[in-house]
């Protein structure tokens, strides 16, 4: 009897840690397809409890009195085979359905979720299933121990989740990848699938056998690989080729499903992107001929801007905070990013942390803020707390700028960012290239924050590219910002996601290079 109370017990565990496995690894999949926002996790947490709750209801079921132990057995064997097939397929159906339904007319909120339950609702189901036979024919085996056991099998259930919250986050996808992850929690179902069906030794020594090599065959098949080059504990790494667009060797390193950064291969000063090319012009004036400039970088992916500068500047000192190690590692094997340069000084931890830890002198010419999760900027690097670090380690003529992605129309969030910078800094500025504002549509505005505030309206260069930026009349930006009614970000209440709302419930928004 207690061998098989423990063997119910082991299994609940597993089987729990694969389910919450799943829905960690859920949040991986669906980021290069639809980026990984607090939508996308919403989406994912809510189709995985909706299938446990189902597959709950379902083997409360199978756990009726009038079940025979031997159905009983055979259900939770049905449950998992199912279970551990449509674990096994999330891959190559997630990339078919991603191709199917992504199209410029879907809604990105709703692709989240189309996507989320199409992909991983059904394994999630199946698995549900398992918790309440297994309490049953435990209570079956020992009926004068039914509270007991109940309450072990709940203990049992939720520390599997631990285990598999903690398993996924911190080791499976580190080192086999999400798709390898979901191919392991597929050969786990499956095993138990042959261990309760209850057939021969041999034929269960075989189905454990089928079901560990067919797990690993399938993850070297195309249709099992991730779209990443590098798939790091924060983000799907991809390089994409940007010579068909340049004519020039260069590439751009895509992060989940936005492309952040262009860097050319022979002039590191050529800057594609107009926002990098108007901070570093506006910058330029502000140092003037400042041979030695120190700057402060949130976020490094490809490191563009700070190679360019330490080209430019090679006595300078630009310390960069990239969260990522393995993003600066992509961009030194693949953008042709020199980490070793004398000028460059890279610390892998987070920006606001880093700079808060530094003496308040000597300070920085520049700091720019070009970090992002998905489309958003994350919380605790654009609140009033934060702003005040940056604030104190700005030099007298020195210049805050930042990166907003936002609606053109109505850009409720950079309305937030300017309001809550306004009240720090005694000049808070908002520029757009000429192109984008013709356009319309997602648009990247730089904001500026300054110490002395500057009177020009527009700023044109002719090299190496033809561009001109336009700075947001102050008067009718204020008058935007009253009439908003957009809170001051802090650390406390931060809504950027909501601010942004816009990009998830509208197709012509969809994300996929800025």
């Amino acid at each position: 009897m207690r061998a098989k109370q423990a063997g119910y017990g082991l299994a609940l565990f597993l089987t729990s840690a694969g389910a919450l496995i799943v829905e960690i690894v859920a949040g991986r999949m669906l980021a290069p397809h639809v980026g990984m926002s607090l939508y996308t996790w919403t989406a994912i947490i809510a189709v995985v409890l909706a299938g446990l709750s189902i597959g709950h209801w379902i083997g409360g079921l199978l756990a009726a009195p009038q079940v025979t132990h031997r159905r009983a057995l055979r259900g939770i064997a049905l449950a998992l085979l199912l279970a551990g097939l449509t674990a096994a397929g999330a891959a190559p159906l997630l990339t078919w359905l991603a191709a199917m339904l992504g199209g410029e007319n879907t809604a990105p909120l709703l692709l989240i979720v189309l996507l989320a339950a199409g992909v991983f609702l059904l394994p999630s189901l199946f698995v549900g299933i398992v918790s309440p036979v297994l309490t049953k024919l435990a209570i079956d085996d020992a009926p004068a121990q039914q509270g007991p056991i109940i309450g072990r099998m709940f203990a049992l259930g939720a520390a599997g989740s631990i285990l598999g919250t903690l398993s996924a986050g911190y080791l499976f996808i580190s080192w086999i990848g999400s798709s390898g992850t979901m191919l392991a929690v597929a050969a786990l179902y499956l095993v138990f699938a042959a261990l309760f069906w209850q057939g021969s030794r041999l034929l269960t020594l075989a189905a454990i056998t089928v079901a560990i090599t067919g797990s690993l065959g399938l993850s070297r098949l195309p249709a099992f690989a991730a779209p990443c080059a590098t798939e790091s504990d924060y983000y799907c790494i991809r390089i994409v080729d940007f010579a068909p667009q340049s004519g020039r060797p260069s590439s751009a390193m895509v992060l989940d499903h936005l492309a952040h950064s262009i860097n050319d291969r022979d002039d590191p000063t050529l800057l594609y992107s107009p926002y990098l090319h108007f901070i570093a012009e506006r910058s330029e004036r502000l140092l003037g001929h400042r041979t030695a400039p120190r700057a402060y970088f949130i976020g490094g992916g490809a490191f563009t801007l700070p190679r360019a500068w330490a080209a430019l500047y090679p006595q300078a000192e630009l310390t960069v905070a990239e969260i990522d190690p393995a993003v600066t590692q992509m961009a030194a094997q693949a953008m042709w990013l020199d980490p070793a340069a004398t000028a460059l000084h890279i610390r892998h931890t987070d920006a606001r942390r880093l700079l808060a830890s530094l003496p308040a002198q000597p300070t920085f010419d520049l700091v720019l803020g070009d970090a992002f999760h998905d489309y958003a900027i994350p919380a605790h690097l654009v609140t009033r707390e934060f702003h005040q670090i940056i604030r104190q380690r700005l030099a007298p003529k020195g210049a805050y700028a930042i990166n907003v992605i936002d609606q053109s129309e109505n850009p409720r969030f950079t309305f937030s960012l300017v309001k809550t910078m306004q009240r720090d800094f005694p000049a808070v500025e908002v520029w757009l290239d000429d192109e984008s504002r013709r356009r319309g549509g997602r648009v990247t505005f730089v904001v500026l924050g300054l110490l002395e505030p500057s009177e020009a309206p527009s700023l044109r260069v002719t090299q190496p590219f033809r561009r001109t930026w336009l700075r947001w009349p102050q008067d009718d930006l204020d008058a935007r910002i009253d009439a908003a009614d957009v809170p001051v970000l802090t650390d406390d209440f931060a809504p950027v996601d909501r601010l942004m709302a816009g990009f998830v419930f509208r197709p012509d928004e969809m994300l996929r290079q800025r």
